[in-house]
């Protein structure tokens, strides 16, 4: 096993741009949420991606990811296609679940990205039914299960972590500790703070990150997938980091300071590696001009093909109902550009 990255110019490149492609993708989202484009909940990765980009970076086709509801940036690096990403939020035909899913329920089958769940701790027990089925079809396949620091609280945490456990299921837990558990404190619901020591309990391989810092993110990452891949059990990875935003778009956030806020904005992570890249000669003008210039039109694309979208007629809503009917329409239907 090995946690060894190549920080190459290119790899360097693909992790600053592909956490910067998030940022940018949801302050879009910002916008067209506030112009009503796109309904119902927001809840935004902004500050978190360097998680969502390390774990990504570890994993392979072949494995399987289960995301929370503030999923966009972990679909993004899994490979969802922007342009249906773009029309799941405005709950377009066109969108990765025909509109259906929205901001909080994004699915994508072909990549394994068995959707966020708007249940706190929901995607838990899912995961150690996908791995257990893996452990028998598909040999040396992990399955990574993303959830916050509230989510440990959850009957159905322990739980899965038991069964994780006892059967020494293919399982990552990857434990996003943004600190609020949408506005409690977390030395307020927890008496041990040190979220990652509660795997101890069930004998469990585990590990603390700093998940502002991209490198070491992926690196631990590297390091988890490695051991869980070699079948030696599953691992609990605590991602500390912070959300720079509101827990959702409705939230007024009175329990943190702007203090504590900003002093966290000091280490983005997006930033953190530009200025590495930027010192050590890694990323240029023109590089960086680059990269901006095609997000920016990826990011224009995707709107683009979300605002032509269409809505799903209303003799259409009883469809998907049945399993059968879900089974059919996956295999018929090619994923849009």
């Amino acid at each position: 096993m090995t946690d060894k990255i190549h920080l190459d110019r290119a790899h360097l490149h693909r992790l600053y741009g592909q956490m910067l492609r998030i940022r940018r993708f949801e302050a879009k989202c910002v916008e067209l949420y506030q112009a009503q484009k796109i309904r119902g909940f927001l809840h935004l990765y902004d500050g978190e991606e360097a998680v969502a980009t390390g774990v990504m970076a570890a994993l392979e086709e072949r494995d399987a990811v289960l995301a929370t509801y503030r999923e966009h940036g972990q679909a993004l690096a899994r490979g969802v296609p922007m342009g249906p990403l773009m029309a799941e939020m405005l709950g377009k035909v066109q969108g990765s679940c025909r509109g259906r899913g929205g901001s909080m329920h994004i699915f994508d089958r072909q990549r394994r990205f068995f959707g966020g769940n708007a249940i706190v701790g929901g995607g838990l027990p899912l995961a150690v039914g996908i791995a257990m089925a893996d452990k028998q079809l598909r040999p040396g396949a992990v399955t990574a299960c993303f959830f916050g620091e509230g989510a440990v609280a959850e009957g159905a945490f322990h739980e899965s972590m038991n069964l994780a456990a006892v059967w020494q299921l293919p399982l990552l837990f990857v434990c996003e500790n943004n600190r609020y558990a949408m506005g409690v404190p977390l030395e307020d619901a927890e008496s041990q703070t040190e979220v990652y020591r509660k795997a101890e309990a069930f004998c469990m391989a585990s590990a603390p990150v700093d998940a502002m810092d991209p490198i070491e993110m992926e690196a631990a990452a590297r390091r988890a997938v490695a051991h869980v891949r070699a079948g030696l059990g599953p691992y609990f990875l605590e991602c500390r980091t912070y959300r720079f935003r509101a827990h959702s778009m409705f939230d007024v956030q009175a329990y943190r300071s702007r203090e504590e806020a900003d002093a966290w904005r000091q280490r983005d992570p997006i930033e953190r590696l530009r200025t590495w890249m930027v010192e050590n000669q890694r990323l240029s003008a023109d590089e960086s001009a680059a990269i901006d210039a095609s997000i920016a039109a990826e990011i224009n694309a995707a709107v683009a093909f979300a605002e032509a979208g269409t809505l799903e007629p209303l003799d259409e809503l009883e469809r998907f109902v049945l399993m059968d009917s879900v089974v059919q329409e996956c295999d018929s239907r090619e994923q849009p550009a």
